[in-house]
């Protein structure tokens, strides 16, 4: 699959070896027995994740499958503590999470512009015999080793922030919509999970205003549990404010179809149905006016909708005014 999306990496991160501390003791021409003058061993590089505001994807680490940093330097004479390794810095977009790749555990997310997490940290480093000298032990002729590096594989993967997203089966008219109301240009085909990766648009309002809309992957039924594209796409979801379910207008029962992708994200994640939601009912150029009457009283209460047609632009501006008003409210 070519993309210039990337959501989803899985590197390798070692770090080195922290220093070894000095077993050393003072000696000068004034000095023939001096005591134990030997420094710390440094600190190995750390991997540090970081979030940059400027990054929208993790297309940058795709190819970078080994992130290596530096060994402590070893402790020195005169209590000179060894350099610490070089820590490497990875910056990630604004709502990049990161687990351990064999337990699946999470570990961490990056939630703000500038946020450091080490993802592995380096070997510590060893203590010099300067730091084991005692009253009942002047002469200590030992010292620590460093602490050995790490080498643990790790999953990145972006959630991504929008304002709006487009939640609906495949081929319900999520990508057709966004490419109407943004100069975005994802793919648009009559088959199946033509929506490979997410895609971002902005779409813009009165005034000079706009919002993001993104649209995600369609869902199938089972998909909380792995099916079809599963939940590598759902998480998604969780970071917009305001979800827009779209159901094309051939479909043969409104309410079912709404239901089923309801439970799909409360299967997910429950939280999600806290979200300001709305329904389009898409490929109105299809429906009669009789239809859409039928359509509107099995419509699911309390739940704002609006039919618009992407192809010929009909409902296209109350789509977008409801969408504000979900916005500027939620």
């Amino acid at each position: 699959m070519n993309s210039n999306f990337g959501d989803y990496v899985k590197i390798c991160c070692r770090t080195g070896q922290g220093g070894a501390g000095c077993v050393h003791f003072h000696r000068d021409k004034l000095t023939s027995k001096g005591g134990p003058d030997g420094g710390d061993g440094g600190r190995a590089g750390h991997i540090i994740i970081r979030g940059n505001e400027q990054m929208w994807t993790l297309l940058h680490l795709k190819y970078r499958k080994h992130v290596i940093a530096e060994e402590g330097g070893k402790g020195d004479s005169s209590l000179c503590t060894g350099a610490n390794g070089k820590d490497v810095y990875l910056d990630v977009p604004i709502g990049t999470i990161a687990k351990d790749a064999d337990t699946g555990k999470f570990l961490f997310e990056i939630t703000a512009n500038g946020q450091e997490e080490i993802i592995v940290a380096g070997g510590r480093g060893g203590k010099g015999n300067a730091f084991f000298k005692s009253p009942t032990q002047q002469t200590p002729n030992y010292a620590q080793p460093g602490d050995p590096g790490k080498e643990e594989w790790k999953i990145l993967e972006l959630k991504l922030l929008a304002d709006v997203g487009l939640v609906g089966f495949p081929n319900a008219g999520k990508s057709t919509l966004l490419s109407v109301v943004s100069a975005a240009k994802p793919e648009i085909a009559d088959y199946p999970f033509t929506t490979l990766v997410p895609n971002l648009g902005i779409v813009g309002y009165y005034d000079n205003k706009s919002f993001v809309m993104a649209d995600i992957p369609g869902i199938i039924e089972g998909a909380h549990a792995g099916k079809g594209l599963g939940v590598r796409f759902l998480r998604h979801i969780e970071r917009n404010s305001v979800l827009l379910f779209i159901i094309p207008g051939d479909c043969k029962d409104i309410r079912t179809e709404y239901n089923i992708l309801l439970n799909e994200l409360k299967q997910y994640n429950p939280e999600l149905l806290d979200k300001a939601r709305a329904i389009g009912v898409s490929k109105m150029d299809l429906l009669d006016d009789e239809l859409i009457e039928a359509f509107k009283k099995d419509m699911p209460e309390k739940i704002p909708y609006v039919f618009f047609s992407s192809h010929n632009k009909i409902g296209i501006q109350q789509l977008k005014d409801l969408l504000w008003k979900l916005l500027t409210t939620a």
